[in-house]
């Protein structure tokens, strides 16, 4: 058999060449397993780690929620007659995820134009949302019917705003007890922050100031909404699911509207405050303050002109029942209670008047400049004599008169509900006197503060809890607006005054309607009055003036207390007739007849 010889040439070419027209093949198998490799391991990385992720993305995408706000409960007056309600009207919103951010711009230009709403505001607005955020953003509230139509109209230029029908804050009395009823108005950041742990949320409306404020809790409801189905254009397609809201509870003050309207007519254009109380448990019956303001403003979007025009007419967010003054004579009720509760004086002491006292080289002036000749108790607090009472706070001293001052109630808050707006006052003593001006008590202190000045301060609602004091027989009561079933069985609490004090106080207050600087009340359509003058000097203006009075004289149902900030004159002239109107209202109905009482 023959042998085939290669040569070593030929060997080694065949060595190199054996299997090359297969390594494309290995080389694309290769990368086409690594690929599938990668791919395979990304989907199940997609699929096993963030599969839940991804299909809660997709769901959110598809399935919104639309909140529903709660109607806000209903305040009524004791007789069931609405003070503030809710009226229908429309909001706008926008839904971020249902539009990319870059065409958002677009859409937030044509709604600035149609609302009158800066278009930044509404951006800053989206922003805090969110641009992935499936909830709705609020924008406006309250818009009206050719801002409505305007949005109807621009439709197609507005993918993600929603025009939703909602109940608005309304008043139907306008201005009518705006204090007391304060508003309510959208959160702002701060207090979304403050209030998120209790369920409040972006463009959230709470009360602002008032009874709005003071029973949040009670009026603000609980939010509802619907679970939808949308289309990638942001429009429902079916509702999955709903959940009503809870409608806010309803409340009942303590106010008659008809004794309050009346208030309001009589204070007028003044500045000033008129407080009407039953001084039985402290049920507000009417609470004026002047000048005032129409709450309905901000139950839409108030405008800058308008907040600008409310900042610019004497503050008239300041509730000036519950603000402090110098309580001037009215004040002589508790110059008597402690003359005669200290021990110094008898019941039935008579002390001469003049025309001024001379105190350290000061004269401290009668207001008549002449004085009324002997006066007891009864006859100085007629004729409002102020060198009677000076000679009282002199006699008793500072101590006595500042302890009795307190047990009044003055220099702290009465306890009504409208906490955070009430004002403590002032019952100034040495220590307060060292710590804010440096000095010490003097005597002159003492005697202005005998006849209700000097630093002493009072509000118009601790004046009235002074008079309801006389008039109950001793009993500090504490002011309140919602009327409940405790409202007649309200605790109250004895300052200790004695029957012989008390008999001594109710015939001064009734000597000055009867002979005194308070006839303008002595009148036959009334049941007998009692009651006290004050006129406040506040220089350089003019001078405050004051007038409380209760009826009927011998069993008490009702106190009023009317005062005028630098009003000029005198309490009896002009606060006087502001009481006489009330009470005629009060025991006669809404024209003064006495036919026609009031039940």
């Amino acid at each position: 058999m023959a042998l085939t010889h290669y040569s070593s040439s030929e060997t080694g070419k065949n060595i190199r060449t054996v299997g090359r027209q297969y390594q494309p093949i290995v080389m694309i198998l290769f990368i086409t397993f690594t690929l599938l490799g990668v791919i395979g391991g990304r989907l199940a990385y997609l699929q096993l780690i963030q599969g839940v992720r991804n299909r809660q993305l997709a769901e959110n995408n598809r399935i919104l929620l639309i909140p529903k706000r709660p109607a806000r409960g209903t305040i009524f007056d004791r007789k069931g007659k609405i003070l503030a309600g809710s009226r229908l009207s429309h909001s706008v919103s926008l839904w971020p995820i249902t539009l990319p951010k870059a065409e958002w711009p677009t859409v937030i230009q044509r709604l600035s134009q149609i609302l009158d709403i800066p278009a930044q505001d509404i951006l800053n607005r989206l922003e805090q949302a969110g641009y992935e955020s499936t909830a709705s953003v609020p924008i406006a509230r309250g818009i009206s019917p050719a801002q409505a139509t305007a949005m109807a109209e621009y439709n197609a230029d507005l993918t993600g705003v929603r025009v939703e029908a909602e109940a608005v804050r309304n008043y139907p009395h306008g201005d009518l007890a705006a204090h007391v009823l304060g508003y309510t108005g959208e959160l702002n950041n701060e207090e979304l922050e403050a209030r998120r742990k209790n369920g409040y949320r972006l463009g959230d409306i709470i009360g602002q100031m008032g009874t709005e404020a003071a029973f949040e809790s009670k009026l603000r409801g609980a939010w509802g909404g619907q679970q939808v189905e949308v289309d990638s254009a942001g429009r429902v397609i079916r509702i999955l699911g709903k959940k009503p809201s809870k409608s806010g509870q309803d409340i009942h003050l303590t106010l008659d509207i008809e004794l309050q309207q009346a208030a309001e007519e009589v204070l007028g254009e003044r500045t000033g405050s008129i407080v009407a109380m039953d001084p039985r448990n402290g049920a507000i019956l009417a609470m004026v303050s002047r000048p005032t303001f129409d709450p309905n403003i901000f139950s839409t979007r108030i405008t800058d002109q308008q907040w600008r025009q409310l900042q610019s007419s004497n503050h008239p967010f300041l509730n000036r029942a519950l603000r402090t003054y110098p309580p001037a004579s009215t004040y002589k009720i508790v110059t008597t209670t402690a003359g005669i509760e200290s021990g110094h004086y008898s019941p039935r002491t008579v002390l001469p008047t003049y025309p001024y006292i001379n105190a350290g080289g000061i004269l401290f002036w009668d207001w008549n400049q002449a004085g009324f000749g002997p006066l007891d108790f009864p006859g100085a607090m007629a004729w409002s004599s102020d060198t009677f009472f000076y000679q009282i706070g002199m006699g008793i001293g500072e101590e006595n008169l500042i302890e009795w001052t307190r047990r009044f109630g003055f220099g702290q808050k009465t306890g009504i509900e409208l906490v955070t707006e009430e004002s403590n006052g002032l019952v100034p003593d040495h220590t307060w006197k060292e710590e804010m001006l440096g000095e010490g008590w003097y005597l002159g202190d003492t005697i202005n503060m005998s006849i209700g000045q000097g630093y002493l301060q009072a509000s118009p609602l601790q004046v009235t809890v002074m008079f309801a004091i006389v008039a109950n027989g001793g009993y500090q009561v504490t002011p309140h607006l919602l009327l409940d079933q405790k409202t007649s069985h309200r605790p109250k609490r004895s300052i200790g005054i004695s029957d012989s004090t008390l008999e001594i106080l109710r015939r001064g207050l009734r000597q000055v309607v009867t002979d005194g600087t308070g006839k303008v009340l002595n009148i036959p359509t009334l049941p007998p009055v009692s009651g006290k003058s004050g006129t406040a000097e506040a220089p350089p203006y003019k001078t405050h003036t004051w007038f409380g009075a209760y009826a009927p004289a011998d069993k008490p149902e009702i106190v009023v207390v009317a005062f005028g900030e630098h009003s000029g004159g005198g309490g009896g002239s002009v606060a006087g007739p502001m009481a006489r109107r009330v009470l005629e209202v009060y025991f006669n109905g809404p024209d003064g007849k006495p036919d026609k009482k009031t039940p």
